[in-house]
């Protein structure tokens, strides 16, 4: 039981991302996915260049930020990293907890996980909990693992 358990939660997971994934480019998307028995409230306020000075609008009372890396998409790491230092920097994210997932790892052109990290700076991060997880939207992997920090985090 605890298996399809766990099958069932990746599953909705997975649902959740694939739904973001179709709707990238609309801007700000609104989901909510149950996890052992713990409601995540997930806001996808996009990546593109005209929406990131709205970020700011949804800091209030984050617990946690997922913040989602396309690992195949070499050229915008650094650009990545920037910007995810500057949401860092953000006082009403002080010490919030960060999951990067680093998506399509099914790709062979994508990028690990420890790359991305060191791209990143992430072991440069003191202030807060953070952990990279590979994954991938399209079957599943790495979702649950990543889920599972996540919570333990900001239970």
């Amino acid at each position: 039981m605890k298996n399809m358990a766990a099958a069932a939660r990746t599953q909705g997971l997975l649902a959740l991302l694939r739904k973001l994934r179709k709707s990238e480019g609309e801007g700000f998307n609104i989901k909510s996915l149950m996890h052992d028995g713990f409601k995540l409230n997930v806001w996808d306020i996009g990546g593109q260049k005209s929406i990131r000075p709205y970020w700011r609008n949804y800091f209030d009372s984050t617990d946690a930020l997922v913040y989602v890396i396309d690992s195949a998409d070499r050229k915008r790491i650094d650009e990545c990293g920037v910007e995810l230092a500057q949401l860092l920097e953000e006082e009403k994210m002080n010490g919030v907890p960060v999951l990067v997932l680093a998506n399509k790892q099914d790709l062979l052109a994508a990028l690990s996980a420890d790359d991305i990290a060191e791209s990143l700076n992430l072991f440069l991060i003191r202030d807060r909990p953070w952990q990279i997880q590979g994954c991938s939207a399209k079957d599943g992997a790495g979702l649950q693992e990543g889920m599972e920090w996540l919570v333990k985090q900001v239970r």
